[in-house]
């Protein structure tokens, strides 16, 4: 098993991460410890965490070491690696030790941070209102974080533009890089922090836009986990697993490149003028399939990504979803060799991909990543598909409440949806023994702004479509929906 050397061990820390989960280990962190080991890039990460997961206690027990298993297909052949990672310096806890993560922004040797959060950590918290300058306590929300962390550098070098740094957000968001700066500059002004600072944010601070691909499932259940453990004779808190394909896309020029210090001919990692057309062509096909997924496979008892696969009837409408409808309305490059692509991804039976890992905040998912394309085909005076129809059908039907129960009674994990708690309290208010209700619940759903920031009730044909999915769901099951109608190629 290949594992760090002893130089790669003591290297300066060079870049500092937001997030300790398994995305950023099995992607950013593994990228940086092979730069490591080919003598490019020369550093370490210091990983940042808020959420309480302990994740920073299993980094210092074990080292800042973790093994990272790439398992699945690589140009027709199976591959199975393992090395240890040794690209993480540390982890520190926010809640705890945020005057030590000041003390990282202090350092002149950082020139890079990473990001990753979901789609709802890209906000402001309106508990961040002031500013405290005692160095005690970090800010709730991560935009903030990242402000008070800028500005503790900005002020720590007397606003030195030479001291800057490149922020890379990993977050699947559209114009993720511009959007996380806006961000950043309206809780500077909230708190502020003075024109210094802000001058300092355009002279220095450079906010990247990025496509980021690749399917890293969170920890391995016990099962898994333990028999991965036997193999390789210890115990790993940290175990990451990922599938080999990666890419790793960053809007920019040559300048930039430089100042990343991570390609060195590095084939998932490129330097391109524009990421737009990457990132609509993995958020709808990749992403927004996977959100259908994990909806659908749920109700059908499903627990992986693999096993949604092997099910006929869910594979068939899957299909259809991802090669047909909404590859049909992507103006994009190789849209349908891409959809093969996710298709044969999702199908890698070593990496076990768990529905109730994607279905997390999936109600947000599903307006980012498939909305647009429903909204597509209303725009073109063109029927919306069944599969997408069905797809927000099972969304929705999951914040049931008797949906809700029956998972409960299943044993299948709870998951967090801030979204799908308005949609549940549509449901609640409503008795589903009515069949006028499932029409009310439609009608108040659709309306609703706060969950998907537009009103959907004009959308053609929509509200009665979902009103039949979903009342023929709630008698039969989710089978009702996946007839053999809708599972042709």
């Amino acid at each position: 098993m290949k594992r760090p050397s002893a130089a790669a061990r003591v290297l300066p820390e060079r870049a500092v991460q937001f997030g300790t989960g398994a995305f950023l280990r099995g992607f950013v962190d593994a990228f940086i410890d092979e730069a490591n080991q080919r003598g490019t890039f020369n550093g370490r990460v210091v990983a940042v965490g808020s959420t309480g997961s302990g994740r920073d206690r299993a980094f210092a027990d074990q080292d800042g070491l973790y093994t990272l298993v790439v398992a699945g297909r690589r140009s027709g052949a199976l591959v199975d690696e393992r090395r240890i990672v040794g690209a993480v310096s540390r982890a520190l806890a926010a809640s705890t030790q945020w005057p030590e993560v000041l003390a990282v922004a202090r350092d002149p040797n950082i020139t890079l941070v990473f990001s990753n959060t979901t789609e709802a950590g890209i906000s402001l918290d309106a508990r961040d209102v002031a500013h405290d300058d005692s160095d005690a306590i970090a800010p709730h929300s991560f935009p903030a974080k990242l402000t008070r962390f800028l500005f503790e550098r900005a002020r720590s070098f007397n606003f030195d533009a030479r001291m800057g740094v490149v922020v890379v957000p990993c977050e699947l968001l559209e114009d993720n890089g511009p959007r996380l700066e806006a961000l950043v500059r309206e809780q500077a002004a909230r708190w502020s922090l003075g024109d210094a600072f802000t001058q300092w944010l355009t002279d220095a601070a450079t906010f990247c836009n990025t496509l980021v691909d690749r399917i890293v499932p969170g920890t391995p259940d016990a099962v898994e986990h333990e028999r991965i453990a036997l193999e390789l004779g210890y115990d790993d808190a940290l175990l990451t697993m990922a599938e080999p394909y990666a890419l790793f896309a960053i809007e920019g020029d040559a300048a930039l490149a430089e100042r990343l210090g991570l390609l060195d001919e590095h084939e998932a990692i490129q330097v391109v003028p524009d990421v737009r057309p990457y990132r609509e062509r993995k958020l709808r096909l990749l992403n927004g399939t996977h959100t259908a997924m994990a909806a659908l496979g749920l109700l059908a008892d499903v627990r992986t990504v693999y096993e949604a696969m092997a099910t006929p009837a869910l594979f068939g409408l899957l299909q259809q979803l991802v090669k047909r409808d909404i590859a049909s309305v992507l103006d994009v490059p190789e849209a349908e060799a891409f959809a093969d692509m996710v298709l044969q991804r999702f199908a890698n039976p070593q990496v076990r991909h768990r529905l109730t890992d994607i279905a997390s905040q999936g109600t947000l998912k599903w307006r980012v990543r498939l909305l647009p394309v429903l909204r597509r085909y209303d725009a073109a005076e063109a029927a919306i598909p069944t599969s997408i129809v069905t797809a927000l059908a099972a969304q929705i039907y999951l914040a049931h409440p008797a949906e809700r129960a029956r998972r409960a009674e299943s044993g299948i994990a709870a998951f967090t949806d801030d979204l799908g708690e308005l949609v549940h309290a549509h449901w609640r208010r409503h008795d589903e023994r009515d069949v006028a209700a499932f029409e009310s619940v439609v009608q108040d759903v659709l309306a609703n702004r706060a969950i998907w920031d537009d009103d959907l009730r004009d959308v053609c044909g929509l509200a009665f479509s979902l009103t039949d999915m979903l009342q023929r769901l709630h008698r039969a099951g989710v089978q009702a929906l996946l007839s053999p109608a809708l599972v042709t190629s």
